[in-house]
This record gives structure tokens, C-alpha cells and sequence, in this order.
């Protein structure tokens, strides 16, 4: 695949989410995704879209702003917003791709005022 192909699978993703299309969303995901950020590391394509659909219920908007491939990997430098007081957010995302798929994300931001939201972002709702 090229560097191309991956940006494009990479910002469809981030589309599925804003658009609360999560099983569309999963389609982008390889089965053992691995996924790393500040609050959290998950394994598994479960956990990361159930975590999505959380933060999903205050994502207004995603913003890409940059964007750079090289080989099986890209980065983003995007803005998120969500409700005040946070709102607008800068963050990046380093993203690898196995067989189309993405198979590790991980998330670059000040995650301080996510804290008290932390339980809710990350709970698993499958229990």
C-alpha cells in the first residue's frame, strides 16, 4: 500500500468517528489494534470503539491540520473541539497499518482537562 492510500485510510477513520458511524469507524481497525494515549492503552478492536462511541458523545468537530506518511506509518496534527470549558484541542496521532488495517494509533495531547472524564471515556460498556 502507499503512503497515499494510508493518509486517506487514516483521515476515513477519523470521518467514521466524527460521523458516529462506529461500525464503519471498526472497519479501518485491525483486530489486535494497539492503542496508546494519555489516559489509556487498550488492545484489541473491541476496546478502542467502545472508548470511540464514549468520546464520541462530546466530539463536535475534528480538524486536520498536517499530515505526513512514510511507509506503514502516518501522522496527523489536528484540532478536536468538544464542549466548553475544553473546546478546541490540539493534538497528533501517530498511526501504523498492517495489511490495510490499522493496527497501532497512538495519541499526543495535554490530557489534564480530561481527567474527571477519564472513567467515562474509557469504561467498557460490555459488562
Amino acid at each position: 500500500m502507499n503512503t497515499t492510500d494510508n493518509l486517506n485510510l487514516a483521515e476515513s477513520y477519523y470521518n467514521a468517528m466524527l460521523a458516529k458511524d462506529f461500525d464503519k469507524m471498526a472497519s479501518y481497525l485491525h483486530d489486535n489494534v494497539h492503542f496508546i494515549g494519555p489516559l489509556a492503552e487498550m488492545h484489541g478492536k473491541d476496546a478502542v470503539v467502545t472508548a470511540a462511541k464514549n468520546f464520541g458523545g462530546i466530539l463536535q468537530d475534528i480538524q486536520i491540520r498536517s499530515r505526513f506518511a512514510d511507509g506503514d506509518q502516518i501522522m496527523f496534527a489536528y484540532d478536536m473541539v468538544v464542549p466548553a470549558p475544553i473546546g478546541k484541542f490540539r493534538a497528533a496521532v501517530l498511526m501504523e497499518f498492517t495489511d490495510r488495517l490499522i493496527s497501532k494509533i497512538e495519541l499526543f495531547y495535554d490530557a489534564s482537562p480530561f481527567q474527571e472524564k477519564k472513567s467515562e471515556i474509557f469504561e467498557d460498556d460490555s459488562k
